[in-house]
């Protein structure tokens, strides 16, 4: 995508933060309601917050190139609890699970954080939308070789080949409708491989019969091998 129609995307977006900051006080300063109407006030500000949170990312996203996002030795196990508590409460109310496994002795890679927690935070809020209900969404974290691999599963329909090819390439060009799985702009999906990119990290998709698994391979950090020397 050419920096002039980026721009424009990111113009439009900052546009739409300011209304929506409002609908999320709006729905703060109601009084109390019964609990219908409970119910549809989180709703909105559930929908607001992560709204605002793509205006962000989106900005983020244009401010790669300045390199003020710094890499550093990050823990992977506490950014994917982190991620994993803020959104137990989205995959509750829509009737799905979300569970978590760690299979890596040590998950400390290198990365930016702040980046890495929107990456995790994309991919599961994906895998939310489009796991069938009532059934699960999985993220693990496992050791592939001299990289840490953080995959998230879903139930949902299959993947169309032409992102999967992009997934597969490690970098999405532009957010776009992905068939079969409406309400997507693939967005998370775009905003996730920039970030990724960035980290100089692995991302790709897998498909399968039921569903499709979205990750992200990262980069040992050195300290983490000097751990595991230690203690071998």
């Amino acid at each position: 995508m050419d920096s002039g129609g980026f721009d424009g995307i990111l113009v439009a977006a900052h546009e739409l933060k300011g209304p929506l900051a409002t609908l999320r006080q709006l729905a703060l300063s109601f009084d109390e309601m019964d609990a219908e109407g409970e119910r549809i006030r989180g709703e909105m500000v559930e929908v607001s917050e992560r709204a605002i949170r793509q205006v962000n990312d989106l900005a983020k996203v244009r401010r790669l190139e300045d390199g003020l996002f710094e890499m550093e030795p990050v823990a992977v196990k506490s950014v994917c609890d982190e991620v994993s508590r803020e959104l137990s409460y989205l995959f509750r109310e829509n009737g799905r699970e979300l569970s978590v496994c760690y299979k890596c002795r040590n998950g400390l890679v290198v990365a930016n954080r702040e980046l890495l927690h929107s990456v995790v935070y994309n991919f599961l809020l994906n895998a939310m939308h489009y796991a069938g209900e009532g059934t699960e969404a999985r993220l693990t974290v496992r050791e592939v070789r001299d990289k840490v691999r953080v995959d998230i599963r879903d139930f949902g329909p299959a993947l169309p080949m032409g992102i999967w090819r992009e997934m597969k390439r490690g970098f999405i060009e532009r957010p776009k409708a992905i068939a079969m799985r409406p309400g997507s702009s693939g967005l998370g999906l775009f905003i996730a491989s920039r970030f990724s990119r960035y980290m100089n990290a692995n991302v790709g998709a897998v498909r399968h019969r039921d569903g499709t698994s979205f990750y992200v391979e990262l980069l040992k950090s050195k300290q983490a091998s000097l751990f595991d020397d230690f203690y071998n």
